[in-house]
C-alpha cells in the first residue's frame, strides 16, 4: 500500500465556512470528553465550552480522531459518542499514524490537538491545563509531549497553567529552554490549574486580548515556529486553596505509585483521585477554568483575525 502524500483534516461545515470567510476559529481538545471527567458531565462540559467560544464571537473546532479521520469540528452526536464510549484511546502525536491505519477513534491530548490544529490552519487553542514535567521525573523521566509540541508547533495555547499534579518549576524550565514564550494573562505568577498562583513568577504579562495578539504576531514575524502559551488563572471564586490542594495531590501520588500506574494513565488517574479527595470540588473547578479559557481564547482569536484583515 502506498500512503498518501498528506493526510487531510476533515473540517465540519461550520469550521470550513468560518475559515474560508476569515472568521476566528478556536480549537478544543477532546480528552476532556474521553478521559477528563465522568459521563454525562463530560458531554455537558464539551457543549458548554463550544457555546462559550460562540458567545465570544468565534467558531469552536473540537478536535478528535473519528474512525481513522482527523477531525476539526464535531457534531453533537459525535461528542455524545465520545463521551459514552468505553476504551477510547488517549492519543498524543506519536499515536496518530497507528490510529489512522487501524481506523480507530481517539480523544486528542494537548500535543495531538495542537498538531492537528496546525495542520488545519487553526492558530488558537483553548484547553484546561497543559501537561509538563511530572513530580519525580528525575527518576521516571516522565515528561509530557505537550512541552515538545509547544516548542515546535505554531499554535497559541490558552490554559490555566500546568496541571497541579506536576512539577511546575521544572515545567517552566523546560519551556524556557525550548524557547516558548509564556504570557500571564493579567498575572505575573504562573497559575497551577485549580489554584491561581503556583508561586512561580513570570517575566511577561498581558492585560488584553489585543496585547496577546500583538505578541503572537511579532513572534511569528520573527520567524519563530514555537507556540505561545497564555496562562490564564482560574477565576478567583472557583479556585481551590493551594496548600490543601498540594496535600491532596501528595496523597494521590502515593496512591498512584502503590497502584503501579505509569505513562499516559498517570494524569487521568491522579485527576480522578484528586476529585475523590476534594469531594468533587476539583471537578467543578476544572469546568470553571476551561469555560474561562474558552472565552479568552475566542477574544484572542478575534483579535488575531482582525490583525490579519
Amino acid at each position: 500500500m502506498t500512503p498518501p502524500e498528506t493526510i487531510p483534516v476533515e473540517r465540519s461545515t461550520e469550521v470550513a465556512e468560518a475559515m474560508a470567510d476569515g472568521r476566528p476559529v478556536v480549537a478544543l481538545e477532546s480528552t476532556i470528553i474521553t478521559h477528563g471527567m465522568p459521563y454525562p458531565r463530560n458531554v455537558e462540559t464539551a457543549r458548554a465550552v463550544e457555546a462559550e467560544v460562540r458567545a465570544g464571537g468565534a467558531v469552536p473546532a473540537t478536535i478528535a480522531v473519528v474512525d481513522g479521520e482527523l477531525r476539526a469540528g464535531l457534531s453533537a452526536e459525535e461528542i455524545e459518542r465520545l463521551g459514552r464510549s468505553q476504551g477510547i484511546i488517549k492519543a498524543t502525536r506519536r499515536d496518530l499514524a497507528p490510529i489512522i491505519v487501524r481506523r480507530g477513534t481517539a480523544g486528542t491530548t494537548v500535543a495531538a490537538t495542537m498538531a492537528i490544529a496546525a495542520m488545519a490552519g487553526i492558530p488558537v487553542f483553548a484547553t484546561g491545563g497543559i501537561g509538563g514535567v511530572h513530580r519525580g521525573a528525575e527518576r521516571t523521566f516522565d515528561i509530557s509531549a505537550d512541552l515538545t509540541e509547544l516548542a515546535e508547533t505554531p499554535v497559541t495555547v490558552v490554559c490555566a497553567g500546568a496541571k497541579s499534579i506536576l512539577d511546575i518549576a521544572k515545567t517552566l524550565e523546560v519551556l524556557e529552554t525550548r524557547g516558548v514564550p509564556v504570557l500571564g494573562y493579567r498575572t505575573r505568577s504562573f497559575p497551577a490549574f485549580y489554584a491561581r498562583d503556583s508561586g512561580a513568577p513570570l517575566d511577561f504579562s498581558c492585560e488584553t486580548p489585543d496585547e496577546v495578539a500583538e505578541v503572537v504576531a511579532v513572534h511569528r514575524a520573527l520567524g519563530f515556529r514555537s507556540g505561545v502559551l497564555v496562562a490564564n488563572p482560574i477565576p478567583a471564586p472557583d479556585a481551590l486553596d493551594a496548600a490543601t490542594l498540594d496535600r491532596r495531590i501528595a496523597a494521590a501520588l502515593k496512591d498512584a505509585e502503590a497502584a503501579g500506574v505509569t505513562g499516559k494513565a498517570v494524569t487521568p488517574y491522579l485527576l480522578g483521585r484528586v476529585m475523590d479527595l476534594t469531594e468533587g470540588r476539583s471537578l467543578d473547578a476544572n469546568i470553571a477554568l476551561i469555560l474561562d479559557n474558552a472565552a479568552l481564547a475566542a477574544r484572542i482569536a478575534r483579535a488575531l483575525a482582525a490583525r490579519e484583515g
